[in-house]
């Protein structure tokens, strides 16, 4: 399983089926032509029995129950606690071309897909190719050249479409559940205990910091999006198993924990990675760039506790290691420290 890019396995134990262990592996490179072959390995989820393992071990790429390929790099995996489905957020391509423009700005959008059960609930589609490395999904469809039968979210191909790979082809592709901005690079997603939400973290777009020597032109070239955008914990409601939101819905994902000025990431923001809830529903997230573990708990002091946490009340924003500074926006508190609490209801 040895890649050169993207080099990081995501595990998770699935608590619906005992003895299976789910193993994402993403791409080697941002376009990795090896992933349009299934005995590649490449780009790939799969589910594995830890409980009967041979001396030798599996093979990843031959080896494995698949619930999915053509996933370029699904970071963040769970399982919904109700109905046992599997969920992956997923890092798209950068600097893609179609039909001979540059559309990398705003595609393709992040994906958030459905893998199937391994509850033994029947899903169709289980193990199917989701398009990469051909494949992906808007985000903004007009920017695209020949967009007319593509929304948000519909898959489309990317450079210059032949008799093979076009958007026929795409279409038959299985589209994502819910796509996300370009660029704004989803690692972790976690329900809460109700599973009546999901949390994802947002890493947010990179840029690589240049040398005093480089000239503007150069830098620009170290961006996968000129205006920085990510960088921020969002929540997606979830009712029966699955997002309330339609597939081409643009505010499906709610912002809760922001920076309070892109335009100083990455380098001067707190970059959200990994969440964990404990058994009191308190949400701990990680921020890789500051060091800083960050605590979302719910106030149960507050009218109105029970209440949705995407209610409609505004958005906070915060910087990294603040100085106890608070901010209140009606029933929400955000408190900044070393350690960060936001009080919601």
């Amino acid at each position: 399983m040895n890649t050169d890019d993207h080099t990081t396995r995501t595990l998770l134990l699935s608590s619906k089926a005992d003895g299976l262990i789910v193993v994402s592996r993403g791409s080697t490179s941002n376009v990795d032509a090896e992933a349009e072959i299934l005995s590649s390995g490449h780009s790939q989820v799969k589910a594995f029995n830890y409980q009967n393992v041979s001396e030798t071990g599996y093979d990843f790429n031959a080896d494995g129950l698949r619930l999915g390929w053509g996933l370029r790099n699904s970071v963040g995996l769970v399982e919904h606690p109700d109905t046992g489905g599997i969920y992956s957020v997923e890092n798209s391509v950068d600097e893609i071309m179609r039909e001979g423009k540059d559309v990398h700005q705003d595609n393709p959008g992040e994906e958030m897909n459905f893998l199937g059960y391994l509850n033994g609930t029947k899903y169709e589609p289980q193990g199917s190719n989701y398009g990469y490395p051909h494949c992906f999904s808007a985000w903004v469809p007009e920017d695209l050249p020949l967009n007319e039968d593509i929304k948000v979210g519909t898959q489309f191909a990317m450079g210059n479409q032949n008799s093979t790979i076009n958007d026929t082809f795409c279409a038959n592709q299985i589209a994502p559940r819910l796509t996300f901005q370009a660029h704004m690079a989803p690692l972790d997603m976690k329900f809460n205990n109700s599973a009546a939400e999901a949390w994802v973290t947002f890493h947010g777009s990179w840029s690589e910091v240049a040398p005093p020597t480089w000239k503007v032109q150069s830098v620009n070239k170290r961006r996968d999006r000129t205006n920085p955008v990510g960088y921020k914990l969002s929540v997606i409601p979830f009712a029966n198993g699955e997002p309330v939101a339609a597939p081409d819905n643009k505010t499906a994902a709610v912002d809760i924990l922001t920076n309070a000025d892109n335009s100083k990431c990455p380098q001067g923001c707190f970059r959200p990675v990994g969440i964990a809830f404990d058994q009191q529903g308190r949400l701990f997230m990680s921020s890789d760039a500051t060091g800083e573990i960050y605590v979302v708990m719910r106030d149960q002091s507050s009218p109105g506790n029970a209440g949705s946490t995407t209610s409609g009340a505004p958005t906070p924003t915060a910087s990294p290691s603040g100085t106890g500074r608070y901010a209140i926006y009606g029933l929400w508190v955000l408190i900044l420290e070393m350690i960060v609490y936001l009080v919601f209801v």
